[in-house]
């Protein structure tokens, strides 16, 4: 009875130790796809009140969450069975990152100054809603790139047993939840470390002079953060379609990869972007 417990210890004791090395693997093939993830992130969860910023990451964390749980069990279901759905997901995931990233581009250069009863009707808008409709926006963008995620991390282990492969990819979904957001938390709250610097050592000394750091660097941050993300958007969807798309693979083969990447990006983002603004606007005119 005994050395059957031993028995069956030892076996998830080497299960565990290949699920280690797998994972190991793994995360650092998805290592460039988590740098573009807290990128976006960071950008995404920050331009809230002090005192909603943590309850916001809570909820976009929560629903990451619950992505990596639908997404995990299906992508190892189509990958045995219909592993084409799989591209087909990933690529119009692609169209939908690409419109993000182009849309903050063309806002940021065309868009026009609010009149007057624009500005009163955004000052108006319920803070609740608004909230929700930013806690949605990241929680849309992080699915997308938790499948990103999850195929790479998969892919990975196609060679490995089933147990494997579910524990190993379960484990790199978990620690990209827990490493991205963990980390956007510390980068949302350091205007708050650095006023509590400030206020313990009374504004004096090598503490203070921390503290005013980390409160003047917060904004410069999120400005880079809100850049480099704009610019994830784009690479990450372009990547998707250069390496889903045979056509798009081999087109323009002497280019630099992050350069077609970024190219690919942007023209599919200008199409989708093309693409809203006019149905937009033929929206409107019937509903005159």
């Amino acid at each position: 009875m005994a050395s059957g417990i031993f028995a069956i210890l030892d076996d998830i004791a080497a299960l565990m130790d290949d699920v280690s090395v797998a994972a190991k693997i793994a995360t650092k093939k998805t290592a460039g796809i988590l740098g573009d993830d807290l990128a976006v992130n960071a950008e995404k969860a920050t331009g809230f009140l002090s005192s909603r910023e943590l309850p916001v990451l809570w909820a976009i964390t929560k629903g990451s969450l619950i992505n990596k749980v639908i997404i995990v069990p299906i992508a190892l279901i189509l990958s045995a069975f219909f592993p084409i759905a799989i591209k087909v997901i990933l690529v119009l995931g692609g169209f939908y990152l690409a419109f993000e990233g182009v849309e903050k581009i063309v806002e940021y250069f065309f868009h026009h100054p609010k009149e007057g009863h624009e500005v009163i009707a955004a000052v108006q808008q319920d803070a609740n809603e608004a909230e929700k409709a930013k806690v949605k926006s990241a929680v849309t963008t992080d699915f997308i790139l938790s499948v990103e995620i999850v195929i790479i991390a998969l892919g990975t282990v196609l060679t490995e047993t089933l147990p494997i492969q579910i524990l190993t990819v379960s484990v790199v979904a978990l620690l990209a939840t827990i490493g991205v957001y963990g980390i956007v938390a510390l980068i949302v709250r350091m205007d708050d470390v650095g006023h509590n610097l400030i206020k313990r050592s009374n504004d004096q000394g090598i503490f203070a002079n921390i503290g005013k750091l980390l409160v003047k660097s917060l904004p410069l941050i999120i400005r880079i953060l809100s850049v480099v993300g704009t610019i994830a958007l784009i690479l990450v969807s372009g990547g998707i379609f250069v390496h889903n798309i045979d056509f798009l693979h081999h087109l323009f083969p002497g280019m630099p990869s992050m350069i077609k990447e970024a190219l690919m990006g942007f023209v599919a983002g200008l199409i989708v972007v093309a693409g809203v603004t006019g149905t937009k606007k033929v929206m409107s005119l019937l509903k005159r």
